[in-house]
């Protein structure tokens, strides 16, 4: 009898980058902006196709936003597309994904998944839940694994710390949606080359050690703030 071959390693499938650019950081009130998709079928960039969505967020787009990613209200409302439209594009490409087990890839994605999750709900449209008919997974979050795989070590964790800690070259300007997306993947990349045992891990696997390391991130972050006499804030599931 032939040996049947072993199933490649989900780093050498297909991966769909996700990233928003937001009004703000309330999920259940703020407003998405911008949407970029980058479907990566091969390690590194010259495998990924980009798709992006401006979209009129049909409010006030604040001046610290605006700093952020660069977008004004008045260019959102006179070249963005209605969020309806728009926003059913994108979670109909990502329940695609997850149907052929494809990963959603999201920095800090359970900020993403949930304002989309929220905006859905807001304009009468199926959420990503619905769609799929079960909990969203699989996903990966580099953010949640890199906290996993080195957990004591000191600093900040953002994208920008990240790139530097991974040692990653970076020629675009962040904050921009699909620019964000493409340093994700090679953080992520980067990540599996540095801690091979995250590569060779299954996918639901992997999903299922994201929430447990995000929990128990999350209880001590809490228990730091309780400290600090702040109240504890940080939501102990992932990725919603």
């Amino acid at each position: 009898m032939t040996a049947l071959a072993p199933a490649a390693s989900w780093t050498q499938r297909p991966l769909l980058g996700f990233d928003t650019e937001t009004t703000g950081t309330d999920v259940g009130r703020d407003r998405i902006v911008t949407v970029a998709l980058v479907h990566s079928v091969a390690p590194g960039r010259l495998g990924e196709t980009v798709a992006t969505w401006l979209i009129d967020p049909e409010m006030e787009i604040p001046e610290g936003a605006q700093k952020v990613h660069g977008i004004s209200t008045e260019h959102a409302r006179m070249h963005g597309m209605k969020s309806a439209e728009a926003l059913d594009e994108v979670a109909t490409m990502l329940a695609d994904a997850l149907a052929l087990d494809v990963p959603i890839v999201a920095f800090n994605g359970s900020f993403d998944l949930a304002i989309l999750e929220n905006e859905l709900r807001r304009l009468g449209l199926p959420t990503l839940t619905d769609r799929v008919g079960h909990v969203i997974a699989p996903v990966i979050d580099p953010l949640v694994v890199d906290r996993g795989v080195d957990r004591y070590r000191k600093g900040k964790r953002t994208l920008t710390d990240l790139l530097a800690h991974y040692g990653i070259q970076q020629d675009g300007r962040l904050h921009t949606a699909d620019v964000d997306v493409s340093a994700t993947l090679d953080v992520l990349r980067a990540i599996v080359a540095a801690h091979p045992q995250v590569g060779v891990s299954s996918l639901e696997d992997l999903h299922q050690q994201q929430i447990s390391w995000h929990r128990s991130w999350a209880e001590n972050f809490n228990e730091f703030l309780r400290k600090k006499g702040r109240a504890p804030d940080v939501n102990l599931d992932w990725p919603l």
